[in-house]
């Protein structure tokens, strides 16, 4: 992995987006305590960090259980759509179906796997017919029983120590 530091990011912007990846509601202030700067310094930071995409958003997550969705999936897809429009269709109706939390094209079996989160089964029965009348050669839905580990902070900071 290339070295953090390399890209121009020093230990401050490391803690600071370590911080902030756990922290997303701190304020400018506290984040300065725990950096070592005074608060303007620390704003400057972020907002270069934001604007050099190092931040991509700062959401709420919130919790679907609590909300009604039941089913968590995991479709493994194929297709057999090889032209490149043909293909960008597929991906762009793929982005617009909000059960779809994550979509990633793979290498193997699959051409794609769907991270998908759901009402009940039937809610599941109608998506994957929806996702059928795109052309789907091959699908295999497997349900998430229970969740062992969630997390959407990077591990920067191992990344970033000399080896």
């Amino acid at each position: 992995m290339e070295d953090l530091k390399n890209k121009g990011l020093d230990n401050v912007d490391l803690l600071i987006l370590a911080i902030l990846q756990r922290e997303v509601q701190i304020s400018n202030a506290e984040l300065a305590r725990r950096v070592n700067l005074s608060p303007p310094a620390t704003h400057t930071r972020v907002k270069r960090l934001e604007n050099e995409g190092y931040i991509d958003q700062q959401v709420a997550i919130l919790n679907q259980e609590k909300l009604g969705f039941d089913l968590l999936c995991y479709i493994f897809m194929s297709t057999n759509i090889h032209q490149e429009k043909e293909i960008e269709e597929l991906e762009n109706s793929l982005k617009t179906m909000t059960e779809i939390l994550e979509c990633h094209c793979l290498t193997g079996a699959y051409d794609y796997l769907l991270k998908v989160v759901i009402r009940d089964r039937k809610g599941l029965d109608q998506f994957i017919r929806k996702l059928n009348k795109l052309g789907i050669s091959r699908i295999q839905t497997n349900l998430s029983l229970r969740e062992i580990k969630y997390s959407t902070v990077l591990p920067i900071e191992e990344s970033s120590k000399p080896e």
